[in-house]
């Protein structure tokens, strides 16, 4: 069998162009279909991807946050309470504190109130007492008893010139005003002139002297000059008896009134 060689060449040309035409139509089209399908389903792989990092990162941010916020509120819940408790704390022991100030200074006021009651019964039953033991002496001097505070006082007079130097001395000594004598009774004019002369021998002095009766002085004679005073009576013992008792009394008042400080004192110690 002969072999036609041209119908042989034009099958196989037939062919070529038959695989020309079919990849150039057929074939490249579905290729690039095939590879934009296959390009558009990794991109939007990638997308998804990429989409789903952004959400766990999201995720995991807003977990992270929640925890956060948990801690936060948290700590913020026990520091309320923490302070909460400690401003209860304060507000008792302030509490605590005020009241037993309070307990301590009512005491203390009770205290010093009877304190006070007790002084000042204190203090009118012995003016009590002086005023009679005054009325008692002033009715009981008599003329003998006046001759006697008379020569006691001109005795005081004479024992004032040991002392050239006192205030006193220099005071009658530099007056030039008239040197005023009080007593509780009224001098005779012998008395008088006793008192003249034991002041001009003790004090070299002729200043004038007026005499003047002051009942208030109980059995008593006194003389003032320049602000110095000389006296001898009754009422100047019963004033410094009196006196001495209230310093007494004053005293026993400050003893007793020393532990009652310190407990205060001890008091305010425990309360800070």
């Amino acid at each position: 069998m002969l072999i036609d060689w041209f119908t042989v060449g034009a099958q196989a040309l037939n062919f070529l162009i038959l695989v020309w035409l079919l990849k150039r139509f057929l074939y490249k089209p579905i290729m690039t279909a095939i590879d934009t399908r296959e390009a558009r389903i990794r991109k939007e792989r990638a997308d998804a991807d990429a989409i789903k990092a952004d959400a766990e990162t999201a995720r995991d941010t807003f977990q992270k946050m929640t925890a956060d916020f948990e801690q936060a509120r948290a700590g913020l819940l026990q520091q309320a309470t923490d302070d909460a408790t400690a401003e209860r704390q304060r507000l008792m022991a302030e509490a605590h504190s005020a009241a037993d100030a309070l307990a301590a200074q009512r005491a203390k006021a009770l205290q010093t109130e009877a304190q006070a009651l007790a002084t000042s019964i204190t203090d009118r039953a012995w003016d009590e007492v002086f005023a009679v033991a005054r009325k008692t002496l002033n009715d009981l001097a008599d003329v003998r008893l006046e001759d006697r505070i008379c020569d006691t006082f001109v005795h005081r007079i004479q024992a004032s010139g040991d002392q050239p130097d006192s205030a006193l001395s220099t005071a009658i000594r530099g007056t030039s005003e008239p040197i005023p004598v009080r007593s509780a009774f009224d001098l005779s004019p012998e008395q008088h002139a006793a008192i003249r002369s034991a002041l001009h021998d003790t004090f070299s002095t002729d200043a004038e002297l007026t005499f003047e009766t002051a009942p208030r002085l109980i059995a008593g004679i006194e003389l003032t000059a320049g602000g110095q005073k000389l006296a001898w009576s009754i009422s100047d013992y019963l004033s410094s008896l009196k006196a001495s008792v209230g310093e007494t009394f004053s005293a026993r008042d400050a003893s007793q009134a020393g532990p009652t400080a310190d407990a205060d004192r001890t008091q305010e110690k425990v309360s800070a």
